[in-house]
């Protein structure tokens, strides 16, 4: 039978050990974190049964981790530790979720008593078919499109953290919707009836940048003839989407570090704090882990907003989405341009399965929107879609950047023979299966090829018996 397993979280040593070589001898299975921080790196990595945290903790304190828990593991219990124990903070942490309130100093005793106490009162799996429903699982959430276990896993993630004030930090390649999440966000939140204010990072110098997030007074810097309020207070009581946050200047960073952490902040040329209250979700098509690693991003500012991750998948890596955000958008596009569409020649779709899409779901809607445009016809061909020469055998593959190393070169080959060869298996398939009525008995003899081991490459290439094509 698997051991039970428990989260310690203080910052202090001494207190961690005591805890730690308590609990092991009870047969629990114990992990130890220094910081709030690391309590979320490490409940993104494993479950566990119970978490045990101080509650006056530098950076980040035992209530926001508390918070964190009900987003990441609602259902595990946790109790806080504290030396500074008040009728208020009990009266809170138990408000926020907490099972326990343990006061320092206490007893081995107490502690084994606190612990059993809040593991058997776990409460039972929460039953999802409401959440379901919500998802809608066979078409998409709010503006996503896809019914992929890449996607749901998004889907629950959005729900989960809606309902919070946790930080959220999406991340994914350029296209893969990271604005849409953090509306779906917004529009599921308590905070929905309030503004949603979104602000591209990249696209302002530093000084205008600062002053966007935190306003400014008037005669503060050469410009500013009138007094600005600041994004941060236009969003106060809704949600502040902060796009490509990577591209904000270091001290920039500080700034925006010092009023999460204190939920206040100061105009350029003030001197008053102003109290905010805003739900900030943070995006970026950078790995903030390893920018942090080479000080072009702060390390504190990154747990800070790493709270919550939510990490939207490529194209690429949920292809069986790619029939539904066709149709989708054929829908959308034809009820635009007047147009009726029947549907995708076998060979255009066989090609739209099998590329890479660098340009990901807006690429897609991309595409689909020239070709029925440019459609003569009431089926999509691949003239349609001016890719490639019709008189070539097959597309070729498009190449998102050029390698600048052997390992680069030797690595983007690889992945070029792989793509070519999905393709041309994907192609032949479809081709078999049209020649055949989309019997799969009947196209496996044809071809030559064993039952199962057509069913197979039928598999790996995504493509339904069913012939949604």
């Amino acid at each position: 039978m698997e051991r039970t397993r428990l989260l310690v979280v203080d910052d202090e040593a001494v207190i961690r050990d005591g805890l730690k070589r308590i609990l092991e001898a009870e047969e629990f299975v114990v992990e130890t974190c220094s910081s709030g921080y690391g309590a979320i790196e490490s409940m993104q990595r494993r479950e566990f049964d119970l978490i045990i945290t101080d509650l006056k903790m530098p950076g980040m304190s035992g209530i926001e981790v508390l918070k964190s828990v009900r987003t990441l593991q609602p259902n595990v219990p946790v109790i806080l530790i504290t030396g500074y124990a008040s009728v208020d903070t009990a009266v809170e942490a138990m408000k926020n979720g907490a099972s326990d309130y343990l006061q320092k100093p206490f007893t081995p005793d107490l502690l084994l008593e606190k612990v059993r106490s809040a593991l058997n009162k776990r409460p039972l799996p929460l039953d999802e078919s409401g959440l379901k429903e919500e998802i809608t699982l066979h078409h998409g959430f709010h503006q996503f499109i896809g019914e992929s276990k890449e996607m749901q896993k998004v889907y629950h993630r959005i729900m989960h953290v809606a309902a919070t004030n946790s930080t959220v930090l999406i991340t994914g390649e350029s296209g893969t919707g990271k604005e849409l999440a953090a509306r779906a966000i917004h529009e599921n939140s308590p905070r929905k009836d309030k503004p949603f204010v979104a602000v591209d990072c990249s696209s302002l110098a530093e000084t205008l940048l600062e002053s966007e997030l935190f306003g400014h007074v008037k005669g503060s810097f050469t410009g500013a003839v009138q007094t600005k309020t600041g994004l941060f207070k236009i969003a106060d009581g809704g949600t502040l989407f902060l796009d490509e946050v990577s591209n904000i200047s270091l001290s920039t960073q500080a700034k925006l570090l010092r009023a999460l952490q204190e939920r206040k902040i100061t105009p350029i040329g003030g001197t008053q704090l102003v109290p905010i209250d805003i739900h900030l979700v943070a995006a970026t098509n950078k790995n903030l882990r390893v920018m942090a690693t080479e000080g072009t991003f702060r390390e504190d500012l990154f747990f800070r907003l790493n709270i919550i991750p939510i990490e939207l998948p490529p194209l690429r890596d949920r292809t069986q989405d790619i029939p539904i955000l066709i149709r989708h958008f054929l829908k959308k596009y034809t009820a635009e341009i007047g147009k009726e569409i029947k549907g995708v020649a076998p060979d255009v779709m066989a090609f739209l399965e099998s590329y890479a899409y660098p340009g990901n779901v807006r690429e897609l809607e991309n595409m689909i929107e020239r070709a029925v445009v440019l459609a003569e016809g009431d089926i999509i061909c691949n003239e349609d879609l001016e890719l490639w020469d019709s008189t070539e055998t097959s597309p070729p593959v498009m190449i998102e950047r050029i390698p600048v190393n052997a390992e680069e070169l030797k690595e983007m080959k690889r992945h070029i023979r792989d793509h070519a060869m999905d393709s041309l298996e994907s192609a032949f398939v479809r081709n078999a299966l049209d020649r055949n009525g989309w019997n799969v008995t009947r196209a496996a003899e044809e071809t030559g090829i064993l039952r199962p081991n057509f069913q197979s490459m039928m598999k790996k290439l995504g493509i339904s018996a069913r012939g949604e094509h």
